[in-house]
């Protein structure tokens, strides 16, 4: 083992600041910088057993090490991917701020990834899934908006949870969208949509609200907001009602979204802006599951597929 970094500081003491960083200074969204601390407090547990006490003896074999014991415990790729990508990030904050002499993660390879193409829904489940929430009552209602918006509009999860009544533009048919980082961006919503959304928020929101004061659009049967868990259950059991099956996430509405788009013919400038995405190469993603289905569509039906 090398000598240790007179400069280093203690393990948990570098992640507390690390991630107040995140916080603060990159203005992370609560949920990243939560994603954040539970790989480094994972690291941070395992580094400690292995009597490592401050990052200035870290070397590549424990994060090697490390990165085995989760493949070990059967953590996906992309799950261990993510937990390399938190240990550099801290690792190049602690670099620049001159607290470590040397990179201990330099030569590292992280796990290779699988194919990233998005999964979607066809345009048959998506009718599925939209008719799946009962229209007569309060809940059912809710969740009709609730999935109309987020097939509408692309949002996160977390857009979803924080959108707010006065988010909501009905005169020009758009939404205020609270992104990541803070960030907001205007997202026009169809007619469809809006409607469904009308009718929720000037009958069953108010009866769900039981009295409280909140401006979360979407509330829970006691009448307060929705957790990130409680919109996944609920996307969850309406994806079984309407016996719909394959690798769904609570991103596939979003996912959905920016496909249709394209396979409709909208340029992928403007998919980027509604999706939110700061740099245009993160949706071009999109742009090779459109070409694939092409491909499958030609193949399909041309005589000499």
């Amino acid at each position: 083992m090398t000598s240790p970094d007179p400069q280093a500081p203690a393990l948990h003491q570098a992640v507390d600041r690390y991630l107040a960083h995140l916080a603060t200074e990159r203005g992370l969204a609560a949920n990243s910088v939560s994603s954040y601390a539970e790989d480094l407090a994972d690291l941070t547990d395992f580094l400690l057993k292995q009597e490592v006490s401050s990052w200035g003896q870290v070397e590549p074999l424990h994060v090697v090490a490390f990165l085995s014991q989760a493949a070990q415990q059967g953590l996906a790729p992309r799950t261990r991917a993510r937990r390399l990508s938190a240990a550099r990030g801290l690792v190049a904050w602690l670099l620049k701020r001159g607290e470590l002499s040397k990179d201990p993660l330099t030569g590292l390879v992280g796990p290779r990834l699988p194919d990233g193409l998005p999964y979607f829904l066809s345009r048959d489940e998506v009718e599925r899934l939209l008719d799946a929430p009962d229209p007569l009552s309060d809940l059912g209602r809710r969740d009709r908006a609730m999935l109309e918006l987020m097939y509408a509009a692309g949002l996160r999860v977390s857009e979803v949870i924080s959108l707010g009544v006065g988010d909501v533009q009905f005169q020009v048919g758009c939404l205020l969208v609270h992104g990541k980082g803070d960030k907001e961006r205007l997202v026009p919503v169809h007619e469809t949509a809006l409607k469904v959304l009308k009718h929720y928020l000037e009958g069953p929101r108010a009866r769900l609200l039981k009295g409280k004061r909140h401006e979360e659009v979407f509330l829970n049967n006691r009448g307060d907001g929705l957790s990130r868990m409680g919109l996944w259950k609920i996307i969850h059991k309406y994806l079984q009602k309407a016996g719909i099956n394959g690798p769904v996430t609570p991103h596939t509405l979003r996912h959905t979204f920016a496909t249709h788009l394209l396979e409709g013919g909208a340029d992928l400038r403007s998919v980027q802006l509604m999706l939110g995405h700061s740099d245009i190469s993160t949706t071009q993603v999109y742009t090779h599951v459109t070409r694939r289905r092409l491909v499958e569509v030609h193949r399909r039906h041309h005589p000499r597929g």
